[in-house]
């Protein structure tokens, strides 16, 4: 028999979504940056698909190394295994975060979600998006 995973309290829509904001904002930047405002501004550019693939880059190496996109880390949310998954931080693999990453991008699963907030990206990957106060085990 095995044990149920711990009920985590997930992080509201509005912190979520404010981080979201910040992470397509930031791939926004980085694109221009290599590209120029002239390029990236042109009607037919391909700047919307390189923030794209930036944005999954980005959210995917970070998840799995410090625990969050850019987006999640400035808005202090977590994305964590649900089962612990044999990482002492709880972090998510690369292969998952990569996979989650890949979900957001396509919309439509973080609109599926479960009562606990979990979207549909969470759930496939095993992870939930939790607050900073949240991810940290309580102090003994």
């Amino acid at each position: 028999m095995t044990a149920a995973a711990p009920v985590l309290e997930t992080a509201s829509w509005g912190r979520r979504a404010l981080a979201l904001i910040v992470d397509w904002v930031a791939s926004s930047f980085v694109v221009i940056l290599f590209m120029g405002w002239s390029d990236y501004a042109r009607t037919g550019s391909p700047g919307s698909l390189y923030v794209l693939l930036v944005f999954v880059v980005e959210s995917a190496l970070l998840t799995a190394t410090v625990g969050g996109s850019f987006g999640k880390v400035a808005t202090r949310l977590r994305v964590v295994r649900v089962d612990g998954g044999g990482d002492p931080h709880g972090n998510v693999d690369l292969l998952r975060s990569l996979g989650r990453a890949v979900a957001v991008a396509l919309v439509i699963p973080p609109l599926v979600f479960r009562p606990d907030r979990r979207g549909l990206h969470d759930i496939l990957a095993g992870s939930a998006t939790v607050t900073l106060q949240a991810a940290r085990p309580p102090h003994l």
